[in-house]
C-alpha cells in the first residue's frame, strides 16, 4: 500500500497578500499599493504592514504578477569579480530595500574588463527577465536610465573599480585629516602610517592625506610602512619599530592592521594608549569589543547600497529618484587613542 505523507511532512504554505492584510488590519489593496511604493501611508499603517510581512515571511508571487502586469519583480546587482571581496554590507542593504519594495534582487558577477560588464548589462536590460540593473562599478558608454517598454532601468554608482576595489565615497580619506589633527591637539608629534596595498585607490588616498596633514601641521612622520590590509602587516610593522623611534601615534590603513599593531605593542610592553595611540579604518564589529576598543572611521556602506537600490526602483517605476545621500565617513574615537605620553 502506498504511504501518504503526514501533515508534518508537507511544506509550509506560503502566506498570501490577503493574510498579510488581515494581520495588519488593512485592505489587500493597501498592502498591494505598499509593496509597489504607491504611498503616501500613515506611519502606523506602514508599521503594521511591515510587521505583518515580517511575521508571516511574506514573499510576493512574482510569477503571477509577471503574467498579470508583465512585470517580473526581479532586479539585478551587477559587479566585477573577484567574489572573495564581495561588498556584503552594501549588497545586503540593497537587497533589503528591494524586498521592502516588493522586488527580488539577484547578483551577477562579471569577470573581465568594464566593456564586458556593459555588454552583460545591456543583455540583462533587454532580456525581459529583469526590471532593472544596479551596477556597482562603471559601465563604459552607459548612464542611468529609466525603464522603457523595451528595456529595464539602469543605475550606476561607481563605488568599485574593475577588480572590486573601493572608489568614490568608499575611497574618501578626508576623515584621516581629522584623526591626525585631533592627535596633534592631544600633544602627539611623531607619527607612523601603516598603509594598505598601493594598487588600491583608498590606500593611496589615505597615505596622501596623512602626508599632507603631517606637513600642514608641522608634525614629524617616522615614515610609511606596510602595504597590506592584514593584521600581520600591522603586527610586523610595530615589531620592527626601533625602540628609539619616538613614535607615539600610529595611523593604520584599516582595523585589521590596527589590531595587529596593538598586539605587537602589547608584546613589546607598550601600553595603548598610554605609550602609543593607534587608529584604524572601517569600524568592524570586533574592534568595538576589543581591549582597548578601537578608534576608527565608520563608512556608511549600507547607506550607499540602500540609496542606490531606491534610486533604481524609482527609475523602474518612472518616479523621481530620491535625493538622500549616505552618511559621510565619520571618525569614532574610543580607548585606543589618548593624550601623548609625557616625556
Amino acid at each position: 500500500m502506498a504511504s501518504h505523507p503526514t501533515s508534518e511532512a508537507r511544506p509550509a504554505r506560503a502566506a498570501t497578500i490577503h493574510e498579510v492584510a488581515r494581520r495588519a488590519g488593512v485592505s489587500h489593496q493597501t498592502v498591494s499599493r505598499f509593496l509597489r511604493g504607491l504611498g503616501p501611508f500613515r506611519p502606523d499603517t506602514v508599521t503594521r504592514v511591515e510587521a505583518a510581512i515580517k511575521e508571516l515571511d511574506y514573499r510576493p508571487n512574482m510569477i503571477a504578477r509577471s503574467m498579470r502586469t508583465r512585470q517580473t519583480g526581479v532586479l539585478t546587482a551587477l559587479l566585477p569579480s573577484p567574489v572573495t571581496q564581495m561588498p556584503t554590507p552594501m549588497l545586503a542593504a540593497a537587497a533589503e530595500a528591494a524586498h521592502a519594495a516588493g522586488y527580488f534582487m539577484e547578483i551577477a558577477v562579471v569577470e573581465g574588463p568594464a566593456e564586458a560588464r556593459s555588454r552583460r548589462a545591456r543583455e540583462l536590460m533587454g532580456s525581459g527577465r529583469v526590471e532593472g540593473v544596479l551596477s556597482l562599478a562603471g559601465l563604459p558608454d552607459m548612464d542611468d536610465q529609466p525603464k522603457t517598454a523595451t528595456s529595464g532601468a539602469l543605475t550606476i554608482i561607481e563605488q568599485f573599480d574593475d577588480d572590486l576595489r573601493g572608489l568614490g565615497g568608499l575611497a574618501d580619506a578626508g576623515a584621516l585629516r581629522e584623526i591626525v589633527r585631533t592627535l596633534a591637539d592631544w600633544g602627539h608629534r611623531r607619527f607612523l602610517h601603516i598603509q594598505g596595498p598601493e594598487e588600491w585607490t583608498s590606500a593611496r588616498a589615505r597615505r596622501e592625506v596623512y602626508e599632507q596633514t603631517i606637513a600642514e601641521r608641522g608634525l614629524e612622520s617616522h615614515g610609511v610602512v606596510g602595504g597590506d590590509w592584514s593584521a600581520a602587516i600591522g603586527y610586523e610593522s610595530i615589531r620592527a619599530l626601533e625602540d628609539s623611534s619616538g613614535v607615539t601615534a600610529v595611523i593604520a590603513a584599516n582595523d585589521f592592521v590596527a589590531m595587529g599593531a596593538i598586539r605587537a605593542a602589547h608584546e613589546r610592553g607598550w601600553h595603548v594608549p598610554r605609550d602609543m595611540s593607534v587608529t584604524g579604518w572601517d569600524d568592524i564589529d570586533v574592534g568595538r569589543y576589543a581591549t582597548p576598543s578601537l578608534s576608527t572611521v565608520t563608512v556608511d556602506r549600507a547607506g550607499r547600497g540602500r540609496g542606490a537600490m531606491r534610486r533604481l526602483i524609482a527609475l523602474v517605476r518612472g518616479e523621481e529618484p530620491p535625493s538622500s545621500a549616505p552618511e559621510p565617513n565619520r571618525v569614532v574615537l574610543r580607548e585606543s587613542t589618548g593624550p601623548a605620553p609625557r616625556p
